[in-house]
């Protein structure tokens, strides 16, 4: 890190960009963790599944050994709330296993313990964003009915007629932690359609938006955008989507869409990944404490998944220079402002 970094006031700013990854969103806070604990103030915070999971705890107020302490306590096997199926898995009336009731209630609770339950309450002040994006947290949405993807709370006004003021940060964040076939979708009515979206888990379309938080005025960043992911690897250490016990019970055609789900959560996020831009402003953590969706996590496993999202983030920032990022791939924006 380099003393130009550093605001006037002292303070070390930084957006953020946190990918899904399911139960290891435990590794996401642990990066985040180290980020905040080398001095630096997130603004803005993206996130899409569980990135929005911990995205809500970070723009709420948690940084540190708090949001650390506050993401290892998650109890994810309490957020299967199985839901009233007519009789084979996944193939039921309700279009999903688990109701995520307990998942959207549990992360209202959260919320409301930091002061937050609308979106008002991440109100961002900064004249120089776009009034529809002054918000701390957006979370990233696939809508179904749409067709389309859908970031909130950036498009409640102009998708959907919604005052983005007064929709539940819960109801969005849980909205993009929808896992198709696994959490029952989210409702949202259209006042500008008169019709009702469904929507699902973000990372169909855009599982780490890592450029969503960009400037799009043509001005120099004032601060960098830190991604994390741990998008590089498959869902689950065999490669799978869906928890292993459900397999057996799955007809092969669903089985196939399986298999699509995964070249959608992690194909053209992982190309954009690679470019060399991108990959310089990227914690990327590798961990194969648990899968993607193995919701029965023992202790030992969430502190491997925390220690292993801490440890990346540590190692990124000792090689990491902001003025030498700008001079490599931002040449033509010049020195922050």
């Amino acid at each position: 890190m380099t003393a130009s970094e550093a605001e006037a006031d002292g303070v070390l700013r930084a957006d953020l960009v946190l990918s899904g990854g399911g139960v290891k969103g435990v590794s996401l806070a642990g990066a985040a963790a180290a980020i905040t604990e080398a001095g630096y103030r997130p603004q803005r915070i993206s996130g899409t599944s569980a990135g929005g999971i911990v995205g809500a705890m970070i723009a709420s107020g948690l940084v540190g050994e708090e949001l650390g302490s506050a993401a290892r306590a998650i109890d994810y096997a309490s957020f299967l709330d199985p839901a009233t199926l007519d009789w084979v898995p996944l193939l039921g009336s309700n279009d999903g296993i688990y109701r995520g009731e307990a998942a959207r209630e549990w992360i209202a609770e959260m919320l409301a313990e930091r002061g937050v339950r609308t979106f008002a309450d991440l109100a961002d002040p900064d004249p120089s964003l776009p009034p529809e994006r002054r918000y701390k947290l957006v979370v990233t949405c696939a809508d179904l009915t749409l067709g389309r993807m859908v970031r909130l709370p950036w498009d409640y006004r102009a998708v959907y007629g919604l005052d983005p003021d007064e929709q539940a940060v819960a109801d969005a964040v849980r909205a993009s932690m929808s896992v198709p076939l696994l959490f029952q979708p989210v409702k949202l009515p259209n006042r500008l359609s008169g019709k009702t979206s469904t929507l699902v888990d973000g990372g169909i379309v855009s599982n780490f938006p890592i450029d969503s938080l960009d400037r799009t005025d043509g001005q120099p960043p004032r601060w960098p955008t830190f991604g994390v992911t741990i998008m590089p690897d498959a869902p689950g250490p065999s490669g799978t989507f869906l928890p292993g016990w459900l397999r057996p019970l799955i007809p092969k055609p669903v089985r196939l869409l399986e298999e699509v789900a995964i070249v959608s959560l992690v194909g053209r996020d992982q190309a954009y990944l690679n470019q060399p831009p991108v990959r310089a402003r990227a914690i990327t953590v590798d961990s194969h404490a648990a899968g993607f969706l193995d919701f029965h996590l023992s202790a030992e496993q969430v502190e491997r998944l925390y220690d292993d999202g801490y440890q990346a983030g540590q190692r990124f920032l000792a090689g990491w220079d902001w003025q030498e990022y700008l001079r490599l791939y931002r040449p033509e924006r010049g020195r922050p402002t």
